[in-house]
């Protein structure tokens, strides 16, 4: 029994890492004209952070409200899931970050990746640390649903306890 905890948790670490350290490794691929992930993005400032999965940023003198790409954190009024979830953001968010557009939204937010001085991915921290869900609707980058897979093996945030705090989706869908 006690063998087969030690593998989950060598296994749940080594995703972990990969998932962190993958980003770094795939911006810098290029092969021709072809680059992995997007390029660059543009500086902005943090001007605050609404809750686990949304922020506002200055960039270049524009004000945007920025919606994290690939992931869905739990709604503020989900008890503590949801301050949780945004506190761990707002700790973890330098002042200064670069954001990767990949779209735009229904309600005119800019979706995006948004990544730390040294390329970390916010996005993809979160998601990690189980302090938000992969958005199985809006995301297909493998590196998500790998970050995801051990946040839960690890039973980390919101893997802790079950409940509609995973689903962040279905409690939108349940209140309205």
């Amino acid at each position: 029994m006690l063998d087969v905890a030690h593998h989950r948790l060598a296994l749940f670490w080594g995703l972990a890492l990969l998932g962190l350290v993958a980003p770094w490794l795939l911006t810098e691929l290029e092969f021709g004209d072809w680059t992995i992930l997007a390029p660059s993005g543009r500086a902005c400032a943090v001007a605050s952070i609404h809750d686990g999965d949304t922020l506002r940023a200055v960039c270049d003198g524009e004000r945007l409200q920025v919606r994290l790409y690939c992931i869905d954190a739990p709604e503020m009024s989900q008890a503590h899931w949801g301050r949780a979830s945004r506190d761990h953001l707002r700790r973890m968010s330098p002042s200064q970050v670069t954001i990767r557009v990949h779209d735009t939204d229904r309600y005119g937010r800019q979706i995006g990746e948004i990544l730390t001085a040294d390329g970390l991915s916010l996005n993809l921290a979160m998601v990690s640390a189980g302090q938000a869900a992969v958005y199985p609707r809006y995301c297909q980058d493998p590196r998500f649903f790998a970050a995801e897979r051990a946040a839960r093996i690890g039973g980390m945030g919101i893997w802790a306890s079950a409940g509609n705090h995973q689903r962040p989706w279905d409690h939108r869908r349940g209140s309205q």
